[in-house]
């Protein structure tokens, strides 16, 4: 029992969390990236904007409003707005593999702590922010607002979403990217954070993976950043001898005597799958940000985002 009024201890420490993010990312992330929130994947933008006269010189011929130039007889462009300032959608893969952790943090707080990061310099800059969550059976939509007390709400249920259990007929990455893909027809980002580990993995870079095509649709018209988030302990194993596996989508469990050679074939293996994960992503052409539970995973988002800033820039400068 808790007095009147009082906030429960478990919310407590989940409000605790929330702000300690907060702080995180205005301070430390923004220390980071010397500057203003200029948008995690900068360009010029893709939502049509309005018209306005044309400036020689200065502005792109490609954007030449051509009906209100024929219209007003005078020359004009349309604008671009730029993506920071549309609406953000999220897609938070929580399924059970995601609740598994043998470093500083577990998987499912990378997923809280990456859609924090972009909602927090986003709802800076006014945008809307909504996200799908794939947690056990079911696709849960979180509707898109501004503001901070939304993205509290939001992230505040990522956090209370029970641990996932086995189940036979969940739905995969791949129809929450579709589902993703038609929530909302109006160009923005969207982010897409799971481990992107498939129920039968292939280890062929140039075989498709099941959540590449839809991918490649969502790309066709948004913005898109894939956030992977992996555990030192699926890219190679401890010698600990005997040891128990269970996988948590399925719930099946095997015991495997971990002896050299079965730590290198999974050390290649892991290799393999990440190496095709990669490439798969690169093909559907959407952006890569790795997180891993054993890094800092401020200082990985600050250098990935300096890293897309001096590409978008040198790209400028080659096309001027």
């Amino acid at each position: 029992m808790t007095e009147a009024g009082a906030v429960p201890p478990k919310k407590r420490g989940a409000e605790h969390a929330l702000r300690r993010l907060e702080l995180t990312v205005t301070r430390r992330l923004d220390g980071l990236l010397h500057g203003a929130h200029q948008g995690l994947l900068p360009g010029p933008g893709s939502e049509a904007g309005d018209s306005r006269v044309y400036v020689p010189g200065e502005d792109d011929v490609r954007r030449m409003d051509w009906a209100v130039t024929a219209r007003t007889t005078v020359p004009h462009v349309r604008d671009l707005i730029a993506d920071r300032e549309l609406e953000t959608w999220a897609l938070a893969d929580l399924s059970a593999s995601m609740d598994f952790g043998t470093a500083d943090t577990d998987k499912r707080d990378l997923v809280v702590a990456a859609i924090g990061a972009i909602g927090f310099l986003s709802s800076r800059m006014g945008d809307r922010f909504g996200a799908l969550v794939l947690h056990e059976e079911f696709i849960h939509r979180l509707p898109a607002r501004t503001g901070r007390p939304a993205l509290y709400g939001l992230l505040h249920a990522l956090m209370d979403a029970p641990r996932g259990r086995p189940q036979q007929d969940a739905p995969d990455l791949a129809e929450g990217i579709d589902v993703l893909a038609a929530t909302r027809r109006r160009r923005g980002m969207r982010l897409v954070v799971s481990d992107f580990l498939d129920a039968e993995p292939s280890l062929d870079p140039d075989v498709e993976r099941p959540w590449e095509r839809p991918l490649r649709r969502l790309a066709a018209r948004h913005e898109v950043l894939a956030v992977e988030v992996i555990d030192p302990r699926e890219l190679e194993l401890p010698d600990v001898g005997q040891i128990a596996f269970a996988d948590p989508e399925s719930g099946k469990v095997r015991d495997v005597h971990l002896s050299p050679k079965v730590r290198q074939a999974y050390a290649e293996a892991a290799a393999l799958q990440r190496e095709g994960t990669r490439v798969a992503l690169r093909r559907a052409g959407v952006a890569h940000l790795v997180l891993r539970t054993d890094r800092d995973w401020v200082f990985d988002v600050a250098q990935f985002v300096l890293r897309r800033r001096r590409m978008a820039h040198l790209a400028h400068r080659r096309g001027a």
